[in-house]
């Protein structure tokens, strides 16, 4: 049930949410494979995961903790608390964006969590809501809109959508119609090496390859 997605030195980390299933996963990028995981207890519902520096950041949706881990080990080393609830988080090397399914980005200190500012996200002069993942890349952070098979690209700096993604073709009606109740399109990772970014969603079969190309109708 992917919450949280992010690709670093060639393994794909996740948090996988649900009460009673949360966890914290390290994946092998091609094969898929679990290579360690680390569950968060039954009164967790994990979210949005970010990495800073050597140490993993996983939110948590109604329990008001974020959880600190070791990169390297998935050891538990703390946890920060915030107010409200938690769904997509990103760093940009300066500050983490998190986001709450409003239309609201909050940008916290990378090392206190604390609050240091908010970016109000936009779409032709009006609020763009349920704002869920999120993956910060250069000027712009790339966020999965919950309940849709969209994902925009927005201006950090203003706060304005510069693009718009199509998702929808990315399943086959066969896999969407196996698929169980909620599991939507969340999860987007860019890969700079390869400069593509890998898709998925709430228990969904795979994780896409994808680049994004501008649509000529």
């Amino acid at each position: 049930f992917t919450q949280g997605l992010l690709l670093h030195d060639g393994y794909l980390y996740e948090s996988a949410g649900l009460y009673g299933e949360s966890s914290l996963r390290k994946l092998d990028r091609v094969t898929g494979e679990v290579l360690q995981t680390t569950p968060l207890g039954p009164a967790y519902f994990a979210e949005g995961l970010a990495r800073v520096d050597d140490r993993l950041v996983q939110l948590t949706w109604r329990e008001g903790v974020a959880f600190i881990y070791d990169l390297n080990t998935l050891e538990r080393m703390g946890e920060y608390s915030y107010t409200g609830e938690g769904w997509g988080l990103c760093d940009d090397g300066s500050a983490l964006y998190m986001s709450d399914g409003s239309s609201t980005l909050t940008l916290r200190d990378r090392q206190t969590f604390e609050t240091i500012g908010v970016v109000e996200v936009r779409m032709d002069g009006q609020p763009v809501t349920m704002l869920n993942e999120l993956e910060c890349v250069g000027p712009s952070i790339f966020a999965n809109i919950w309940l849709t098979d969209t994902i925009v690209r927005i201006d950090k700096a203003t706060g304005f959508v510069t693009g718009v993604i199509d998702a929808s073709g990315l399943l086959s009606e066969i896999e969407r119609l196996s698929l169980e109740n909620g599991s939507v399109l969340n999860g987007i990772v860019y890969d700079p090496d390869k400069d593509i970014f890998l898709i998925t969603g709430k228990r969904w079969p795979a994780i896409f390859e994808v680049r994004f190309v501008p649509h000529n109708p």
